[in-house]
C-alpha cells in the first residue's frame, strides 16, 4: 500500500515542548517522515540530547531553548528558525504547564497566570508569528495539543482544563480565519499519556483504578501514539480536514 501521503519530505516543523514526552515523540515521528525540525523547551542540555538523537536519522534539527511565558524568547525562537530554514511549514504547539491541583475557588492569581500564559497565550502568540509567515508562503498546517479535559472538566484540574478548552477554541477560530490562505489548523485532545508531565496521575494507583473502570481500552496512551495522530494532521493525508478536535482517551468518554 502506498502511504507516500504521510511523507513530510521537504517540510520544516517547529515543535514546542520538544525535549521530552509527547513533543519529543512528535519530533521523532516527523523526522522519520522526512521533515527537518526545530524543537524548543526551557532546558538547552535536554534539547541538545534530543537533537543528537534526531541527528542520527540524517534529518536537520535545530534545538532552541525558549521559555513559553516570555514573548521575547518566542520571538527569538521564531527568528532563529527562519534564519536556519527560511520557513515553517508545520507548527506544533505542545508545551504546557500544570503546577497545581485543587479547587478553582482556592486558585491563586499567580498560578492562574502561569497556566494561562504557558498553555494558551504562548500558543496564540506563536501561531500569530508563524501564521503570518504561512500566509506569505501560501499555506501550512498547525497542530495544537489540548486535552480531553478541555472538553469535559476533571475535578481538581479546573484551571488546566479551562486553558485546554481555550486551546480548542483557538484551534477552531484560527481554522475559520486562515482556511482561505490554505492553512489547516487541528487539535489533539489526549486523555492520560504516559509522560513525565502526567506522572502524578498515572503513578497514582487508586486514581488509575477508577480511570481504567471507565476506559474501554483499559490502558493509558503512549507518547508515540499521539505523535502518529500529529503526523496524520500535519501530512497530506488530511488535506480537507481543519478545525477539528480528535479525542484520544481510550474510550473513557464513551
Amino acid at each position: 500500500m502506498d502511504v507516500s501521503y504521510l511523507s513530510l519530505e521537504g517540510k520544516v516543523a517547529l515543535i514546542t515542548g520538544g525535549c521530552r514526552g509527547i513533543g519529543k515523540a512528535i519530533a521523532m515521528a516527523f523526522t522519520d517522515a522526512g521533515a527537518d525540525v526545530a524543537i524548543s523547551c526551557r532546558n538547552q542540555p535536554h534539547l541538545d540530547a534530543v537533537a543528537e538523537e534526531i541527528g542520527s536519522t540524517g534529518q536537520k534539527v535545530l534545538p532552541v531553548a525558549a521559555h513559553n511565558r516570555k514573548t521575547e524568547e518566542l520571538d527569538n525562537l521564531y527568528n532563529k528558525v527562519i534564519e536556519q530554514y527560511g520557513k515553517v511549514d508545520i507548527l506544533v504547539n505542545n508545551a504546557a504547564a500544570n503546577p497545581a491541583m485543587g479547587p478553582l475557588v482556592d486558585m491563586e492569581e499567580k498560578v492562574y497566570d502561569l497556566i494561562m500564559l504557558t498553555n494558551l497565550k504562548s500558543y496564540t502568540y506563536l501561531s500569530q508569528l508563524v501564521g503570518k509567515q504561512m500566509v506569505a508562503q501560501g499555506g501550512g498546517t498547525m497542530v495544537n495539543i489540548a486535552s480531553v479535559g478541555g472538553i469535559s472538566p476533571d475535578k481538581g484540574l479546573g484551571m488546566y482544563c479551562i486553558s485546554k478548552a481555550g486551546i480548542i477554541m483557538l484551534t477552531k477560530s484560527l481554522a475559520a480565519e486562515m482556511g482561505e490562505h490554505n492553512i489547516r489548523v487541528n487539535c489533539i485532545a489526549p486523555g492520560v499519556v504516559k509522560t513525565k508531565f502526567s506522572e502524578a496521575l498515572w503513578s497514582n494507583e487508586a486514581l488509575m483504578k477508577d480511570e481504567m473502570e471507565q476506559m474501554a481500552l483499559k490502558r493509558i496512551a503512549e507518547p508515540e501514539e499521539v505523535a502518529r495522530v500529529a503526523l496524520f494532521f500535519a501530512s497530506a493525508a488530511t488535506p480537507y480536514i481543519t478545525g477539528q478536535v480528535l479525542v484520544m482517551d481510550g474510550g473513557s468518554s464513551l
